[in-house]
């Protein structure tokens, strides 16, 4: 019996350093199968041009990681400051974001306070980052901005005006959005202006529509991905969505690796879109 947990004992480092050994090993691996994935998304013919992305399950990461609800949130938004990174190394010259839906402002007030806040000071750093200028990114938010906090507002006119002037790439964030309420807004202004005479009937198609919705301006995601395991859009573009292709993923966002934003692009680029045909 000594003999054995002498043994034991002695074995205990030699355990501590495979387990290190382990996982450097799985680490170079790691970003050996990242610089393929990578290599392979540059070289492929076909491109992305709008990526959208619901990033879902903050909470149940900090659940599930014995962390307040808040700090799941913060390192979320960590998360998505690095995302724009690989997004702007990606060349992808549309970039949109669902943050916070209509439905997302019955959460409790503290939630909703430390979110708020989380906007705030997001939109105000990635006004002022130089990475923003040095890539000509403009930031616009879309949503029903009347039902945000003023200071919330005021954050969103800074970020807006700070890089009104660039056009390379857009970066647009959804917060109090709602696909259902933007469709009806679109929908009673059609009917305003069929009931002023300014547009005949005849004129209204799909053109038309899309005209009128926050995303007037903008091409459809050609690709939408949703973390956390959900397989659900959630009031989420759903006009514009109509042939996007849908990626889901199992981890939640604040885990959510550049891996997994190139193996969604290389899933799209394989694809063959039939846009109904």
């Amino acid at each position: 019996m000594v003999r054995g947990w002498n043994h034991t004992l002695n074995r205990t480092p030699i355990i501590g350093a495979d387990m290190g050994i382990s996982k450097r090993m799985g680490d170079v691996l790691g970003q050996a199968v990242e610089a393929k994935l990578l290599k392979e998304v540059h070289e492929h013919p076909v491109k992305v041009t709008h990526l959208a992305i619901i990033m879902d399950g903050n909470r149940r990461f900090a659940w599930k990681s014995k962390l307040a609800t808040g700090l799941g949130h913060r390192i979320g938004k960590q998360k998505l400051e690095t995302v724009l990174d690989w997004v702007l190394e990606l060349e992808i010259p549309w970039f949109t974001v669902y943050a916070l839906s209509t439905e997302n402002l019955t959460r409790p007030k503290e939630e909703l306070d430390i979110l708020f806040k989380l906007y705030i000071e997001g939109l105000r750093d990635i006004a002022d980052d130089e990475r923003i200028h040095a890539n000509e990114v403009k930031v616009q938010i879309i949503g029903r901005r009347e039902l945000l906090p003023k200071d919330v507002n005021e954050a969103i006119d800074y970020a807006e005006n700070k890089t009104a002037d660039y056009d390379k790439y857009v970066f647009t964030i959804c917060l109090a959005y709602g696909s259902r309420e933007e469709m009806l807004n679109a929908i009673q202004s059609i009917a305003e202006e069929h009931a002023a005479g300014d547009l005949a009937l005849e004129e209204i198609d799909e053109k038309a529509v899309s005209s009128r919705l926050y995303t007037g301006e903008m091409p459809d995601p050609d690709l939408v991905i949703r973390t956390s395991g959900e397989e659900r859009i959630s009031n989420f573009l759903l006009w514009q969505m109509a042939y996007s292709e849908l990626y889901f993923s199992d981890v939640y966002w604040p885990s959510f690796q550049k891996k997994d934003l190139l193996k969604a692009v290389r899933t799209f680029q394989d694809r063959k879109r039939r846009y109904g045909e």
